[in-house]
């Protein structure tokens, strides 16, 4: 019963900066963590920054330095910058929400394409 709607994804070319944006509503336990996740055509769905309810953070190898993961979790909402943009970026992403009796969510999805 709970629904995530992520927004922001689009075209943009390598080097260049997107920030996506989801946000939780419905019936919402407190929640333990926020993330993205992301797949690739061919590839498995791998975590790309993961949030925590006290702010701590951790993200994948290929995106440190690059991407920021925030939350409000007054408002159920989470965002990740993405700067300097690959074209390895490219791929849907996926928002994550998994409240305190570890219940998992799933947004719909929000490609992003990053051209050379």
């Amino acid at each position: 019963q709970v629904q995530l709607v992520e927004s922001g994804g689009g075209l943009v070319q390598a080097g260049g900066s997107l920030t996506l944006s989801c946000a939780a509503s419905g019936s919402i336990f407190p929640i333990l963590t926020m993330a993205w996740y992301r797949q690739a055509p061919g590839k498995q769905r791998e975590l790309v920054a993961g949030i925590t309810r006290g702010g701590a953070t951790n993200y994948a190898d290929s995106v440190k330095g690059r991407f920021t993961i925030s939350r409000d979790n007054a408002k159920n909402t989470v965002h990740l910058r993405m700067n300097n943009l690959k074209v390895e970026d490219t791929a849907v992403y996926y928002c994550n929400l998994r409240d305190v009796l570890n219940r998992d969510s799933w947004g719909q999805g929000t490609q992003v394409t990053v051209s050379s």
